[in-house]
């Protein structure tokens, strides 16, 4: 084998959790490079690799050997390692034996704290290849992974399930058992579209040959951007521009291996809600990207990202359309129930909200804020009444279905229920 060569390492696993897929495989990368860095081999550039169904991380010039080196170990002091007659202890022949040579093949070593016995010998490196399952599982154990799971019969713990795992030195495997699999050299596409088993020659094949034959972007900056792309060209071709946002973006790009943007529709009676509320819905619920006009207003349409190349896309579409009417459905409900009750009514359920046990409930925490604003208001010389209006309802949207479905909104839900409510405008801007 070559004194230097690519590296690959892959845990196939099933269906990991998106919100955590990022720091997962950026967090198992780190932990193969400290483990060869920490073994004194020398490598290249590394790319984390990772997708819904595998963590991989692939480096290029890793040695295939750790170098020799120098190393001296120290024995007992001269003066404690020779007799009145200069005739070694039992110390220097104790510390001779552990070195495997005789004690005048020893050397002494001069320090200003005073003269020792030392051993002075090169020891060889050993092969990469032996010490890549420990660095790999010693790399896995360290995953932040809050809760771990066993499967089958199987003693192994994972985050998920795990299925095949790829270790490869060069154009060979590097022999070993991973979480209860044997390390091999054949990986897996997707899960319908791919083409089975894939095999492996050389480390460097393994990006291309899953997008090629396994209809998988694993590198996860490539597969966002994709993802970005369409659902832009998508929202184009909706007539409108699609809304992406990062967080929405990176939990997508951590659903689909092979991103199909599909554009669906709504029914356009819902465009009367709140925009954030449909946002919310579209984004948190269903994670869709919603698509405004050239002024920034929502369009009844959205884009969603799948993970296959449907031979029948336009099933695709119309079953995402069933699936957003009734999640709309619930939100237009919250919000009609929502404002037949007064927010002021609204005071009193806060009532039976603990704010803290020794400070009370929501509600005295809401008369106490008010106290204090409108003292505040009247220093000011602004008007202390709207002022202590607005601190009164401040936490009241907080007892709202809305609120109760997307906590997120809270604040931005009591000021439409305000404005519909006749309340001052100053008091809706306030909340």
């Amino acid at each position: 084998m070559a004194e230097h060569a690519y590296l690959l390492v892959e845990i196939g696993t099933e269906e990991l959790p998106p919100m955590a897929l990022e720091r997962l495989g950026e967090a198992f990368a780190n932990g193969v490079v400290a483990g060869l860095q920490d073994a004194g081999l020398a490598h290249g550039e590394a790319q984390a690799l990772y997708s819904p169904r595998r963590l991989a991380v692939l480096i290029d010039g890793v040695q295939t050997s750790q170098p020799a080196r120098e190393v001296e170990k120290r024995g007992p002091a001269v003066q404690a390692a020779f007799d009145d007659d200069g005739k070694p202890t039992r110390a220097a022949q104790g510390f001779a034996r552990s070195c495997g040579v005789e004690v005048e093949d020893l050397q002494t070593l001069e320090t200003d704290k005073g003269r020792w016995l030392m051993h002075s010998y090169t020891e060889p490196g050993r092969d990469t290849a032996a010490l890549l399952p420990a660095i790999v599982k010693q790399a896995l154990d360290r995953l932040p992974i809050p809760r771990r799971m066993r499967w089958g019969d199987h003693e192994e713990e994972f985050v998920r399930p795990v299925h095949w795992v790829v270790m490869m030195l060069g154009t060979d495997v590097v022999p070993g058992t991973i979480l209860g699999k044997q390390a091999g050299r054949q990986t897996r596409g997707h899960r319908f579209m791919g083409e089975g088993l894939l095999e492996l020659k050389q480390p460097q094949d393994y990006v291309k040959l899953l997008e090629q034959s396994g209809r998988v972007i694993v590198n996860p900056q490539q597969r966002r951007e994709r993802v970005r792309r369409q659902a832009e060209d998508a929202g184009e071709q909706a007539g409108g521009k699609a809304l992406v946002h990062d967080h929405v973006l990176q939990e997508v790009s951590a659903l689909v291996e092979w991103p199909v943007a599909v554009t669906g529709r709504f029914d356009p009676r819902f465009l009367e809600l709140p925009r954030e509320v449909l946002i919310a819905t579209m984004e948190e619920h269903q994670r869709y990207f919603p698509v405004t006009d050239g002024d920034g207003a929502l369009l009844p349409a959205f884009v969603t990202i799948s993970n296959i190349e449907s031979r029948h896309p336009d099933l695709v579409r119309q079953g995402n359309e069933r699936v957003v009417h009734p999640r709309l459905s619930d939100a237009e409900f919250f919000w009609k129930q929502d404002l037949a009750v007064p927010l002021q009514d609204r005071l009193k359920q806060l009532g039976g909200v603990v704010f803290e046990k020794q400070l009370g409930s929501v509600a005295d925490k809401a008369s106490r804020v008010a106290t204090l604003a409108g003292h505040i208001a009247g220093q000011l010389q602004v008007d202390a009444a709207t002022v202590k209006r607005a601190a009164e309802l401040a936490k009241a949207d907080l007892v709202t279905e809305m609120v109760g479905e997307f906590p997120e909104l809270q604040g931005i839900i009591g000021s439409y229920y305000a404005r519909v409510q006749a309340e001052p405008e100053d008091v809706a801007v306030a909340l």
